[in-house]
């Protein structure tokens, strides 16, 4: 009998740790398994933040009209301002948003849209100026101009500002967010900068 019961339970205990063996290796499996799922998300996010949504396309074509303007303005700057202050920062507006008017002309084209459609329907929440003020510009130099120039500039900081944080919260291209991101912190910085001339004059 008790031989009878040996050979019984060796049987029987080699089937347990079949088993125990086998759930590790399910568990060894299922690990493997989560880390699939992980990589296909990981791959399936891929497209979403290199892709694209209507937010995106209205940032960058009411982005481009406001940058130019904004460059109009400050090579104005060059010739008629008189504060050194002044120049050099319309310098470095000039240096800032000429490269960001090539970038987002380009992503533009990539997603088969027009860069020349988003200035329609731009209010004065944009902070465009509006032809009157842009003529009235043309007609200052020395400190007038710069005074003039640092209203006027301010205001139409604070205009991209607002876009920009559009587009962060509702934009889906992450490329384009990111150049939002960058357009708050510096035009934030900038319009400390030109409160401050202002308020020295």
């Amino acid at each position: 009998m008790k031989r009878a019961f040996s050979l019984l339970v060796i049987p029987v205990a080699a089937f347990t740790l079949a088993a125990c063996g086998g759930g590790k290796d399910d568990s060894g499996h299922s690990m493997s398994g989560h880390s699939m799922p992980a990589h296909s998300m990981g791959a399936s996010s891929a497209p979403s933040a290199s892709g694209h949504n209507a937010q995106d396309v209205m940032f960058a074509q009411m982005m481009i009209p406001h940058h130019r303007q904004a460059l109009t303005m400050a090579k104005q700057a060059a010739a008629k301002a008189s504060s050194p202050e002044v120049k050099k920062l319309a310098g470095q507006i000039e240096r800032a948003q000429q490269p960001e008017i090539e970038k987002m002309t380009g992503w533009l084209r990539t997603w088969g849209a027009s860069p020349s459609s988003g200035d329609m329907g731009m209010d004065h929440g944009s902070g465009m100026m509006s032809e009157q003020d842009m003529k009235k510009l043309g007609t200052l130099s020395g400190t007038p101009f710069d005074k003039a120039f640092l209203q006027m500039m301010i205001q139409h900081h604070q205009g991209a500002v607002t876009m920009a944080k559009t587009e962060q919260a509702s934009g889906s291209s992450a490329d384009a967010k990111a150049l939002a991101s960058s357009i708050v912190t510096s035009q934030s910085a900038e319009i400390e900068t030109m409160r401050k001339l202002l308020a020295s004059m």
